[in-house]
Protein backbone atom coordinates (compact mmCIF):
# COMPACT_ATOMS: atom_id res chain seq x y z
CA UNK A 1 0.00 0.00 0.00
CA UNK A 2 2.88 2.32 0.77
CA UNK A 3 6.67 2.35 1.32
CA UNK A 4 6.20 4.00 4.90
CA UNK A 5 4.65 2.94 7.77
CA UNK A 6 1.38 4.74 8.43
CA UNK A 7 -1.52 5.45 11.42
CA UNK A 8 -4.13 2.83 11.01
CA UNK A 9 -7.55 4.16 10.91
CA UNK A 10 -8.89 2.84 14.41
CA UNK A 11 -5.35 4.28 15.82
CA UNK A 12 -5.75 7.52 14.86
CA UNK A 13 -6.10 11.03 16.86
CA UNK A 14 -6.70 14.72 16.92
CA UNK A 15 -6.06 16.08 13.63
CA UNK A 16 -4.89 12.77 11.86
CA UNK A 17 -8.32 11.73 12.78
CA UNK A 18 -10.25 14.26 11.39
CA UNK A 19 -8.26 14.02 8.65
CA UNK A 20 -9.24 10.40 7.86
CA UNK A 21 -12.66 11.15 8.97
CA UNK A 22 -12.80 14.06 5.91
CA UNK A 23 -11.29 12.02 3.42
CA UNK A 24 -14.07 8.88 4.53
CA UNK A 25 -16.79 11.26 4.41
CA UNK A 26 -16.08 12.73 0.81
CA UNK A 27 -15.24 9.11 -0.75
CA UNK A 28 -17.30 6.54 1.16
CA UNK A 29 -14.12 4.63 2.03
CA UNK A 30 -10.59 5.92 3.34
CA UNK A 31 -8.43 6.30 0.32
CA UNK A 32 -4.82 4.92 0.61
CA UNK A 33 -3.34 8.25 -0.35
CA UNK A 34 -4.79 9.98 2.92
CA UNK A 35 -3.08 7.35 4.91
CA UNK A 36 0.49 8.80 3.75
CA UNK A 37 -0.59 11.79 5.23
CA UNK A 38 -1.19 10.54 8.49
CA UNK A 39 2.32 12.28 9.20
CA UNK A 40 1.99 15.78 8.11
CA UNK A 41 -2.04 16.15 8.01
CA UNK A 42 -1.79 19.71 7.67
CA UNK A 43 -0.27 19.16 4.48
CA UNK A 44 -2.97 17.64 3.27
CA UNK A 45 -5.29 20.63 4.37
CA UNK A 46 -3.02 23.00 2.46
CA UNK A 47 -3.18 20.69 -0.42
CA UNK A 48 -6.50 20.80 -0.25
CA UNK A 49 -6.90 24.79 0.20
CA UNK A 50 -4.65 24.95 -2.91
CA UNK A 51 -6.46 22.67 -5.21
CA UNK A 52 -9.59 23.74 -4.40
CA UNK A 53 -8.26 27.61 -5.16
CA UNK A 54 -7.35 26.44 -8.58
CA UNK A 55 -9.79 24.84 -9.57
CA UNK A 56 -12.40 27.41 -8.67
CA UNK A 57 -12.40 29.72 -11.74
CA UNK A 58 -12.11 26.16 -13.95
CA UNK A 59 -15.08 24.95 -15.81
CA UNK A 60 -15.53 21.29 -14.44
CA UNK A 61 -14.95 19.35 -17.60
CA UNK A 62 -12.28 21.53 -18.46
CA UNK A 63 -10.40 20.84 -14.90
CA UNK A 64 -11.00 17.16 -15.26
CA UNK A 65 -9.54 16.87 -18.76
CA UNK A 66 -6.34 18.87 -18.07
CA UNK A 67 -6.10 16.96 -15.15
CA UNK A 68 -6.53 13.37 -16.77
CA UNK A 69 -3.86 14.87 -19.35
CA UNK A 70 -1.90 15.81 -16.67
CA UNK A 71 -1.63 12.94 -14.70
CA UNK A 72 -1.09 9.98 -17.31
CA UNK A 73 1.37 12.22 -18.56
CA UNK A 74 3.49 12.18 -15.10
CA UNK A 75 2.37 8.42 -14.86
CA UNK A 76 0.43 8.04 -12.32
CA UNK A 77 -2.83 5.51 -11.93
CA UNK A 78 -3.67 6.90 -9.02
CA UNK A 79 -4.93 10.61 -9.91
CA UNK A 80 -5.73 9.47 -13.74
CA UNK A 81 -7.99 6.91 -12.45
CA UNK A 82 -9.47 9.25 -9.98
CA UNK A 83 -10.18 12.28 -12.37
CA UNK A 84 -11.35 9.92 -15.30
CA UNK A 85 -13.99 8.61 -12.66
CA UNK A 86 -14.88 12.31 -11.79
CA UNK A 87 -15.38 13.15 -15.61
CA UNK A 88 -17.31 10.50 -15.86
CA UNK A 89 -20.02 11.43 -13.54
CA UNK A 90 -20.28 14.65 -15.85
CA UNK A 91 -19.68 13.19 -19.24
CA UNK A 92 -20.91 9.46 -18.87
CA UNK A 93 -18.45 7.21 -18.99
CA UNK A 94 -19.14 6.19 -22.65
CA UNK A 95 -17.80 9.61 -23.67
CA UNK A 96 -14.58 8.95 -21.44
CA UNK A 97 -13.97 5.88 -22.78
CA UNK A 98 -14.30 7.39 -26.08
CA UNK A 99 -11.92 10.21 -25.34
CA UNK A 100 -9.53 8.07 -24.63
CA UNK A 101 -9.99 5.59 -27.26
CA UNK A 102 -10.83 7.99 -29.80
CA UNK A 103 -9.08 10.67 -28.77
CA UNK A 104 -9.70 13.25 -31.82
CA UNK A 105 -13.17 12.60 -32.77
CA UNK A 106 -14.42 12.40 -29.46
CA UNK A 107 -13.37 15.87 -28.42
CA UNK A 108 -13.38 19.07 -29.94
CA UNK A 109 -10.30 20.85 -31.42
CA UNK A 110 -9.33 23.24 -28.00
CA UNK A 111 -10.26 20.17 -25.57
CA UNK A 112 -7.53 18.42 -27.76
CA UNK A 113 -4.93 21.28 -27.49
CA UNK A 114 -6.11 21.84 -24.09
CA UNK A 115 -4.89 18.61 -23.26
CA UNK A 116 -1.70 18.66 -25.10
CA UNK A 117 -0.70 21.71 -23.68
CA UNK A 118 -1.07 20.23 -20.24
CA UNK A 119 0.77 17.31 -21.76
CA UNK A 120 3.78 19.37 -22.33
CA UNK A 121 3.69 21.77 -18.97
CA UNK A 122 3.47 18.19 -17.48
CA UNK A 123 7.00 16.55 -18.95
CA UNK A 124 8.94 19.75 -20.56
CA UNK A 125 7.37 22.58 -19.57
CA UNK A 126 10.80 24.13 -20.34
CA UNK A 127 9.85 23.66 -24.06
CA UNK A 128 6.67 25.65 -23.85
CA UNK A 129 6.30 29.03 -26.09
CA UNK A 130 4.84 32.12 -27.05
CA UNK A 131 3.39 29.86 -29.93
CA UNK A 132 2.11 27.18 -27.12
CA UNK A 133 0.21 29.99 -25.82
CA UNK A 134 -1.07 31.94 -29.02
CA UNK A 135 -2.66 28.54 -30.07
CA UNK A 136 -4.75 28.52 -26.43
CA UNK A 137 -5.69 32.27 -27.58
CA UNK A 138 -6.19 31.36 -31.01
CA UNK A 139 -9.23 29.05 -28.91
CA UNK A 140 -10.43 32.26 -27.53
CA UNK A 141 -8.68 31.33 -24.09
CA UNK A 142 -7.81 34.88 -21.92
CA UNK A 143 -4.21 34.27 -20.24
CA UNK A 144 -6.05 33.88 -16.97
CA UNK A 145 -7.47 30.76 -18.07
CA UNK A 146 -4.12 29.64 -19.21
CA UNK A 147 -2.74 30.47 -16.41
CA UNK A 148 -5.56 28.03 -14.47
CA UNK A 149 -4.47 25.22 -16.75
CA UNK A 150 -0.76 25.45 -15.73
CA UNK A 151 -1.68 25.68 -12.36
CA UNK A 152 -3.78 23.11 -12.30
CA UNK A 153 -0.67 21.05 -13.89
CA UNK A 154 1.89 22.24 -11.56
CA UNK A 155 -0.44 21.03 -8.28
CA UNK A 156 -0.87 17.33 -9.77
CA UNK A 157 2.59 17.21 -10.32
CA UNK A 158 3.21 18.04 -6.69
CA UNK A 159 0.58 15.41 -5.54
CA UNK A 160 1.09 12.72 -7.77
CA UNK A 161 5.06 12.82 -6.83
CA UNK A 162 4.07 12.43 -2.99
CA UNK A 163 1.59 9.72 -4.17
CA UNK A 164 4.37 7.98 -6.30
CA UNK A 165 7.30 8.86 -4.15
CA UNK A 166 5.91 7.09 -1.12
CA UNK A 167 4.32 3.67 -2.85
CA UNK A 168 0.66 4.80 -3.31
CA UNK A 169 -1.58 2.36 -4.82
CA UNK A 170 -5.08 3.52 -7.13
CA UNK A 171 -7.77 1.98 -4.30
CA UNK A 172 -9.46 -0.93 -5.66
CA UNK A 173 -12.89 0.34 -5.49
CA UNK A 174 -11.18 2.11 -9.52
CA UNK A 175 -11.81 -2.01 -10.33
CA UNK A 176 -15.10 -0.96 -10.76
CA UNK A 177 -14.46 0.70 -13.90
CA UNK A 178 -14.52 -0.73 -17.15
CA UNK A 179 -11.35 -3.15 -17.65
CA UNK A 180 -10.44 -1.07 -21.09
CA UNK A 181 -10.69 2.33 -19.66
CA UNK A 182 -8.48 0.90 -16.45
CA UNK A 183 -6.13 -0.52 -18.68
CA UNK A 184 -5.46 3.14 -19.96
CA UNK A 185 -5.31 4.74 -17.16
CA UNK A 186 -3.26 2.45 -15.38
CA UNK A 187 0.00 4.40 -16.90
CA UNK A 188 2.15 3.71 -13.10
CA UNK A 189 1.34 1.92 -10.33
CA UNK A 190 -0.79 -1.13 -10.66
CA UNK A 191 -4.10 -1.08 -8.75
CA UNK A 192 -4.36 -2.15 -4.68
CA UNK A 193 -5.84 -5.63 -4.46
CA UNK A 194 -7.73 -4.65 -1.07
Amino acid sequence: MSYIETTPPDQAEGEVLAMYQRQQTHFGYLPNYALLFCHRPEVMKAWAALIATIRRPMEPRRYELVTVAAARALGNSYCSLAHAKFLAELVGMEAVEAMLSEGEAALAEAERDIMAFAVKVATRAQKVGAEDIEALRAHGLADDEIFDIVAVVAGRAFFTRILDGLGAEPDAAYRELPSQLVAALCVGRPMSLS
